[in-house]
């Protein structure tokens, strides 16, 4: 249960509504997802956290697919289902496969693994990884 009400376009203050007119039109779409609706309480944040997004979602170095990866695997270490469900749609819909999402996930239980025995050992940085 969301701990405020999730606001409908008729809710919307004139600065929120700008910004989900710039998520509709960004995406392509006339959905606007519920984080949004949460966040346009706080216009001023609703600006901040989509501008940020926008910029580094967009186009990169890396490709849309391997970003909503990344974001997948940061959600899953930070324990948010949220942001799984959305960006693994969002991968999905960028080309991630079945064959893919089950390497990722391969990929994030490994790094848990291995993170955890590292830490637990307290094992010194190699010279050779050092920056």
């Amino acid at each position: 249960m969301a701990t405020v009400p999730l606001l409908s376009d008729d809710d919307l203050d004139p600065r929120a509504k700008a910004v989900f007119d710039d998520i509709r039109a960004t995406r392509g779409t006339d959905f606007v997802n519920n984080f949004w609706r949460a966040l346009a309480h706080q216009p001023e944040v609703l600006e901040a956290t989509w501008g940020r997004l926008k910029q580094v979602m967009g186009p990169g170095a890396l490709d849309p697919l391997t970003k909503e990866m990344i974001y997948v695997a940061v959600s899953v270490a930070n324990g948010c289902s949220y942001c799984i469900h959305s960006h693994t749609a969002s991968a999905r819909a960028k080309g991630m496969t079945a064959q893919m999402q089950g390497e990722l996930l391969a990929v994030i239980g490994m790094a848990h693994e291995t993170n955890g025995l590292v830490t637990a050992l307290q094992v010194p940085v190699d010279e050779e990884f050092q920056a």
